[in-house]
């Protein structure tokens, strides 16, 4: 079994997604960027696009987000955005 980290999706209005996943991919300013448990501490700027994420039950979640904030840090990674909404499929 993969190792896991917790991950947050935030918008100002709600926590959109919070649980323990294995893998994120995420559209960074210059290109996707992968985030895998133990990574090293980063902060970045996302664009819009699109995110994917695997659950720690080998689910596969999509969401479409607007840009944002990217924080990975030992405790977990939290992603700040204005819009995002999930991708069914």
């Amino acid at each position: 079994m993969a190792a896991t980290y917790s991950l947050q999706i935030i918008t100002p209005n709600e926590t959109v997604y919070s649980g323990e996943i294995e893998s994120l991919v995420a559209p960074g300013a210059l290109g996707y960027l992968g985030v895998l448990a133990h990574h090293a501490p980063l902060l970045t700027s996302l664009a819009p696009g699109k995110l994917n994420l695997r659950e720690a039950n080998g689910k596969i979640r999509s969401f479409k987000v607007e840009g944002g904030i990217l924080e990975v840090n030992p405790g977990g990674t939290v992603i700040l955005t204005e819009s995002v909404e999930a991708i069914e499929g």
